[in-house]
């Protein structure tokens, strides 16, 4: 993977991350979400007024785009498990920090061995 590839990599992963710890927010500011018939879209309008919820999705659109300009020329197969490990470790970070979830050393163990399967499969 090029020097360009990777930063673009680590910067559509910092977009996704910020996108959905920005939408967690928005969306229990807005009440949470349940996908029931009659209440969804009154649900979707409360949303869609919460900044935090507006902003993630801005992100997301962001993230969507420099992730376009790395799988334009990056082999996939590498680029997609560093996303997905990036973004598994910084959303997790990002969860504890912000939302004061915990985690516990078993699913400290689980993620670790996950990223390391990753990591193994990107790299060859």
């Amino acid at each position: 993977m090029t020097s360009r590839g990777l930063l673009l990599t680590f910067a559509a992963a910092l977009l996704t991350v910020g996108a959905n710890l920005m939408m967690r927010s928005g969306v229990v500011r807005a009440g949470g979400l349940k996908l029931a018939g009659a209440t969804l879209v009154p649900q979707l309008l409360r949303m869609a007024r919460e900044p935090m919820f507006v902003g993630g999705a801005f992100f997301y659109i962001l993230s969507a785009l420099v992730w376009f300009s790395v799988i334009s020329t990056e082999q996939l197969s590498t680029a997609y498990p560093i996303l997905v490990s990036l973004t598994f470790l910084l959303v997790t970070g990002g969860s504890v920090l912000f939302f004061h979830e915990s985690v516990s050393t078993l699913k400290a163990v689980g993620l670790l061995i996950i990223l390391g399967g990753i990591w193994i499969v990107a790299t060859k």
